[in-house]
């Protein structure tokens, strides 16, 4: 799979999708990174760290979160978007669900469009994302949790999302998949997901696993959000026995080290 200028292979290796949150009130790390000089240090911190994609986002979407307006979404990630074009050879994600924003972000040089919402709130989202020719992940996500076989929903729910993506035009290798850990799922219903991931590879596309100082990492050790890495490394490699193609983590070095070290073990 290509994603902007970088190749990932498809299977055997497990890559790292940094975080970038260009936000005042983003859960784990609002207000660190919503200043240019800032975003662009933690940017190659990140890369030196093993960093192979970087995630930006300009709206929180923790619990409760409030939506704000496009433009003003825009004017968060746009110009972090172009100084890290500019600087640097990575490929970027944007973490958007807006139709809008995507269209501004790809311009400025996003590579990839991360969608919350797989593609079910904006109508117009799908066809921009074919248009641009550039890659997409889609999440699961669901406003009412009241599944009636769980896996099962997840399922069906994720193969809406991919119809629509074909229907628009996007092609299969452009597509990525992302179970939803934190979104429209219980504590229980979010270990469940974690547990079987493989179920998710019969769709046949990469997926990517996020659950980096997640909720239910701090339900199951009873921590807050700061002390979470032991419990993300643990998702973290048992994203990466499962097969997943990318994590999407917070803290880049120690989950690089540890994808080395658990496929090391895995593959000799």
């Amino acid at each position: 799979m290509k994603i902007g200028t970088k190749e990932f292979q498809a299977k055997g290796h497990t890559y790292v999708m940094g975080i970038l949150n260009v936000t005042p009130d983003s859960f784990s790390d609002g207000g660190k990174f919503d200043q240019m000089d800032a975003a662009l240090y933690h940017v190659e911190e990140m890369i030196t760290d093993g960093m192979d994609i970087v995630d930006i986002g300009g709206e929180s979407t923790r619990p409760g979160y409030t939506m704000i307006s496009e433009e003003e979404e825009i004017s968060r990630v746009v110009p972090v978007i172009e100084q890290i074009k500019s600087r640097f050879d990575i490929p970027i994600s944007l973490d958007t669900y807006k139709s809008g924003v995507a269209r501004e972000g790809i311009a400025a040089g996003a590579d990839m469009i991360n969608d919350i919402w797989g593609l079910k709130y904006d109508g117009n989202l799908a066809k921009i994302i074919a248009d641009a020719g550039v890659s997409c992940t889609l999440m699961h996500n669901r406003e009412d949790t009241g599944y009636k076989d769980y896996m099962q929903d997840v399922l069906n729910d994720l193969s809406e999302s991919i119809r629509l993506a074909r229907q628009a035009g996007i092609p299969d290798h452009k597509i990525l998949i992302d179970p939803g850990v934190g979104f429209g799922k219980t504590y229980e219903n979010n270990l469940e997901i974690i547990r079987r991931l493989e179920v998710l590879h019969s769709f046949g596309y990469p997926v990517i696993l996020g659950a980096s100082r997640k909720s239910v990492i701090g339900n199951a050790l009873d921590l807050p959000v700061e002390q979470r890495l032991e419990g993300t490394l643990a998702t973290t490699v048992f994203g990466t026995i499962k097969g997943v193609m990318f994590v999407r983590v917070h803290d880049v070095k120690e989950n690089a080290r540890i994808i080395k070290m658990t496929e090391a073990i895995l593959h000799g």
